[in-house]
Formats: structure tokens, C-alpha cells, sequence
């Protein structure tokens, strides 16, 4: 076993993660075993490979994947029913981890480090939006914001904290308790609810505000959970999104790095084709009405044990605004 995760993490950093692969079917059939494989998505000299006809219609019923323009997109995996955001592997990992929410030297530790630029950021670009004065007190008052995939309320918090109505959203109700247990004990009002973001915008919630941090490579289904996101914002509100870009040099620091031989995180934290590319988030978006207005990349400093805003460098971490109309 240890021969073979040498083997396997040997090939992976001269040639890249491993592509997905499906194999063929009967007619009718779960896919399984079956004569031949095909890769669904395959990264090479930084291009995608597409595909068309009987190749994309078996990839296109394999689970995780849906064929548009002739490109094969992640969708969903076995882990999560149909028609749902939810990965129940990913959301068992964290119900694993969640006692750590608020140990800042625990599992989530690297986040702990990373809260302070992404609370600036956000900061700043709801107020530009709104047209409020970033320095002022309460400058969030009157505000109403989702926060998807609160966890522990690292995020939560400090935005009620800074005058919004915050409701804290997960679809794990181990995090829900853990968030709801520290706000009631530091006194800060937070509604936090286990809920997805399909059944709040099947309900027709709507806010100014709404988060998607560091939640979007976690999902069973990329487009629904940014078009069911997408849905919740109010017309002239904003979103914004912190995600990982799917690049060899993310798969190199993300998870080499951070998981293996930094071990800031378990290792299995993060699956690198679930990485987001850039475009892959703008399109779901674009279809739902909302368009990118920035975005930037944020870098790790280890001479300073800082983490900072690189608009040019969206290699691995990045954040993006987008915006509705009024």
C-alpha cells in the first residue's frame, strides 16, 4: 500500500493530478467495470480536452459530470442524491473536524491566518457597493447577508459584528451547532440554519448580501450551488466567492503542500478536480444573471506568516465579486 501512494503521488507531480476516468456501460447500466475507459477531463499543456457524440453521452451518465459545448463539466458525484448541492462525503469530513471550528491552532488553523484579508476584502467591497464608508461604526447596519457554507462562523460572526443581519448557512449540523454555541457565548446574533442553497432559493430568499467562501470546491453539483446562490441575491446586490483555482501549481501548494508536508490540513481536505477554474465560475453566474465585476488572487508569505491580496497571481486562492443589477 505505501509502494503504491509513493507510486500514485510520484505520477501525480511529474504529470499532474489524475485525470477523471469513466468507463463505458450497457445500455441502462450503471456504470461499472466495464471494456474501456475514456478520460472525461484531461489537463494537458494547459488545455482542456473536449468531447462530442457517443463518447460525451457515456461521460455525460457518468456520475460527476455534464457535457455542455462539447466540454466535460463536474457536476455531481455518487456521494450526493440527484438535484443536490450537497457531497455527503465532504460534509462528513467537516462533521469530523467541526469540535476545531474556533482552535486557532487546530485543523483550521490555515483559516484562522487567511480571516483577516478575506474580512477586509469583503469589508470593502459591500461597502463600495452600497455606497458606505468602510471606517465608520456599524458600516454593514441594515444589511441583510447569507453566509453558504458557515462552518463554524469564522466569517458569520465578524460580518454581525460589523452591522448586518447575518444568517449562517450549512448543510452540516454538527458546524451549525458548534457556531451557534460560540455566538451565544461571545453575544452575537446570528441565525444559523442546516439548510442548501436550493431549497433556500426554491423558497425565494433573498439578500443583499451572500458569501460563497472557500465552499465551492466542496460541492456535489458546481453550477447549481452558484446558480441556486446566484438567486438569492436582491437585484443591485453582490456576491462573492473565495475558491481554489484548478492549476498544477495549486495541486503542488494546496494539497502537496499544505496536506503532506506542511500538514496545515488532513490530508483528503481537498480533492484537486474540484478545484474551480475562473471561467468555470463566471459561466453558472453569467446564467444567473449576475457578472463578475474582480478578481483577485490571495497569496501565502511564509517569511511573514501572512496572507495577502495578489490581484495578478490567481494561481491557487482566489476571490471573486459579482454583482446584480438594480
Amino acid at each position: 500500500v505505501v509502494h503504491g501512494c509513493a507510486a500514485k503521488f510520484l505520477y501525480n507531480t511529474r504529470h499532474g493530478p489524475e485525470t477523471l476516468v469513466n468507463k463505458q456501460q450497457p445500455s441502462g447500466k450503471r456504470i461499472a467495470g466495464a471494456d474501456y475507459a475514456v478520460s472525461a477531463v484531461a489537463s494537458e499543456g494547459g488545455r482542456i480536452h473536449t468531447l462530442s457524440g457517443p463518447r460525451a453521452q457515456v461521460v455525460e451518465r457518468a456520475e460527476g459530470l455534464k457535457i455542455r459545448d462539447g466540454i466535460a463539466h463536474m457536476t455531481r458525484t455518487a456521494e450526493g442524491p440527484l438535484n443536490s448541492t450537497v457531497d455527503k462525503a465532504e460534509t462528513a469530513k467537516f462533521a469530523a473536524m467541526a469540535e476545531e471550528w474556533w482552535d486557532p491552532d487546530g485543523k483550521f488553523a490555515p483559516l484562522h491566518k487567511f480571516n483577516p484579508v478575506r474580512l477586509g476584502f469583503l469589508r470593502d467591497r459591500i461597502c463600495a457597493r452600497f455606497g458606505r464608508d468602510p471606517m465608520a461604526n456599524g458600516p454593514l447596519d441594515g444589511l441583510c447577508l447569507a453566509d453558504i457554507g458557515c462552518g463554524g462562523g469564522l466569517l458569520s460572526e465578524p460580518m454581525a459584528r460589523l452591522g448586518a443581519t447575518v444568517s449562517g448557512i450549512d448543510a452540516v449540523e454538527k458546524n451549525i451547532q458548534i457556531a451557534s454555541m460560540h455566538a451565544e457565548t461571545v453575544g452575537v446574533a446570528v441565525d444559523y440554519r442546516c439548510d442548501t442553497v436550493e431549497e433556500m432559493a426554491a423558497r425565494g430568499e433573498a439578500y443583499d448580501v451572500v458569501l460563497n467562501m472557500e465552499v465551492v470546491e466542496h460541492v456535489a453539483d458546481v453550477d447549481l450551488f452558484l446558480e441556486s446562490s446566484a438567486a438569492l441575491v436582491k437585484p443591485g446586490g453582490i456576491m462573492v466567492v473565495a475558491t481554489l483555482n484548478r492549476t498544477l501549481k495549486a495541486f503542488a501548494l494546496a494539497i502537496v503542500g499544505a496536506e503532506y508536508v506542511l500538514r496545515w490540513l488532513p490530508r483528503g481536505t481537498h480533492d484537486w478536480n474540484k478545484f474551480v477554474r475562473p471561467s468555470e465560475l463566471a459561466a453558472p453566474l453569467r446564467r444567473a444573471g449576475l457578472e463578475l465585476s474582480e478578481i483577485t488572487g490571495v497569496i501565502y508569505n511564509p517569511l511573514t506568516d501572512k496572507w495577502s491580496l495578489a490581484p495578478r497571481d490567481l494561481d491557487v486562492n482566489y476571490m471573486a465579486v459579482a454583482l446584480r443589477g438594480e
